[in-house]
């Protein structure tokens, strides 16, 4: 059901989403494209926008609506239809039809339930995130009540080839690997490119949930939750020896082997050794083992600001070579563009396997710690932020707490360290929850720095 009132909500630090009708309508969706467009034509020589959509039922609705708002902008519109969004990503590195997009726009709801979507913008292949979304926001707020025709004139584009053979040349070094491996695509659009550079590369593999499907009917398309990992983990008790699970839109891949799921941010560890001199961009949900083995290992370490957009501005920031991301973002910038793909994400793991890398040998020689998933305790959008102010101001005497604090990391949230580990507690940017995570070498101390953060939360509650 539509509503006459836009949503201010939909306007999110890294993106933009909402459910489907009820939020991203035809006028919403019409507005956003216009007012993009118009921000699009300041930043750019020529407005040339690729847009594509994930495997949501009503992508080409939305896709109709953008285009309309682009149009009446004065962007030129190119169509590549679903896509993943590191194929959407892509497109803005090359030319098509004599066209080279200066701008992308991924229409997905990611990894959220099917009745949500929303957009994911680059312009000049930067992120457009933060401040310009939350401007955009009050703009289509102000001007509701403009009307915008429907035009859905626009060109189609084929970069899906492209990127297969972008990719299948890349890893050509991979054909003929012996190992057996396992895909799940979550009836996501990861299938939309990978089976095709598979069968180039003429690896030993099965694919599950490869049809694109935007009701998922198997399990839920995120990979981060242990739950949607079951088909796949059953696959690796037998002849599978190693398996690769994708989101909704495939930005973000979870890696397992026969014997555990492994933890990105240890991964980055073992891709890292693979570069040389390399300087990598971590986030506050990362843990410490990950900084302090690839600093003794020679590189070097920044802790950034947790979200795809954030980590994209970073990775350009500071010239680093690749960036990880708890919940499974991979941005190479070595050998690749800075953004997060997990198609291209999958084939630099391949690789670490190819070199003959014992994967679960090498982490277990890691530093032991112990560390909890994401707990996420539910508040509201507007109660979230002003719950983190009031912690911030009850750490500032932190000589009073009953645990001692070594220092903190305040870039997002607020990650305290102690001697033996951290705790971190923040708000997400993207649902109305606080995250907190704990890491210790002490497994005792998990429920200590637990209970520490509770309490916290409990003075500073709203």
């Amino acid at each position: 059901m539509q509503t006459n009132q836009i949503s201010k909500t939909i306007f999110r630090e890294y993106d933009i989403r909402g459910v489907y009708e009820q939020e991203l309508n035809e006028k919403t969706v019409k507005l956003i494209g216009y007012y993009l467009g118009l921000q699009i034509k300041k930043r750019t020589k020529q407005a040339i926008v690729a847009v594509g959509y994930d495997a949501r039922i009503h992508g080409i609705n939305l896709l109709e609506y953008l285009t309309s708002g682009l149009n009446m902008s004065n962007c030129k519109v190119l169509n590549m239809g679903m896509v993943a969004t590191g194929v959407n990503y892509f497109s803005g590195y090359f030319e098509f039809e004599s066209m080279q997009p200066n701008s992308t726009i991924m229409i997905t709801g990611s990894h959220n339930p099917p009745l949500y979507n929303g957009f994911k913008i680059t312009i000049n292949n930067k992120p457009f995130f933060g401040d310009d979304i939350y401007t955009l926001g009050d703009v289509v707020e102000k001007n509701q009540d403009k009307i915008i025709p429907t035009d859905s004139r626009c060109v189609k584009i084929d970069v899906k080839s492209a990127y297969i053979d972008y990719i299948t040349k890349e890893f050509y070094h991979l054909k003929g690997m012996k190992e057996k491996f396992v895909f799940d695509c979550g009836s996501g659009v990861a299938n939309t490119v990978l089976e095709n550079i598979l069968q180039n590369l003429k690896l030993n593999y099965k694919i599950l949930f490869g049809q694109p499907d935007g009701s998922f009917p198997y399990h839920h398309p995120d990979p981060s939750e242990e739950k949607n990992l079951k088909d796949i983990k059953q696959e690796l008790t037998g002849e599978k020896q190693y398996g690769f699970a994708y989101d909704g839109d495939a930005d973000r891949v979870a890696f397992l082997t026969s014997k555990q799921n492994i933890k990105i941010d240890m991964l980055s560890v073992l891709l890292a050794k693979q570069i040389k001199n390399p300087t990598v961009i971590g986030e506050v949900k990362c843990s410490k083992v990950m900084y302090d083995e690839i600093e003794k290992n020679g590189g070097k370490t920044v802790m950034a600001k947790t979200g795809h957009s954030n980590l994209k501005v970073a990775i350009k920031k500071h010239k680093a070579h690749l960036a990880v991301e708890v919940s499974g973002h991979l941005f190479f910038a070595d050998r690749y563009f800075g953004f997060d793909d997990a198609i291209y994400a999958t084939f630099r793991i391949l690789e670490l396997i190819k070199q003959g890398v014992d994967i679960d040998k090498s982490l277990e020689k890691l530093n032991k710690v112990y560390n909890t998933p994401e707990i996420k305790i539910e508040t509201t959008e507007l109660e979230k932020f002003k719950i983190l102010e009031n912690i911030g101001k009850i750490l500032k005497n932190k000589n009073n707490l009953p645990l001692k604090i070594i220092n903190i990391v305040d870039i997002d949230g607020y990650r305290i360290n102690f001697e033996h580990g951290w705790a971190l507690v923040r708000a997400s940017n993207t649902t109305p929850v606080i995250v907190t995570r704990y890491e210790s070498t002490k497994k005792e101390n998990l429920i200590i720095y637990e209970k520490f953060i509770k309490n916290l939360l409990q003075e500073a509650k709203v």
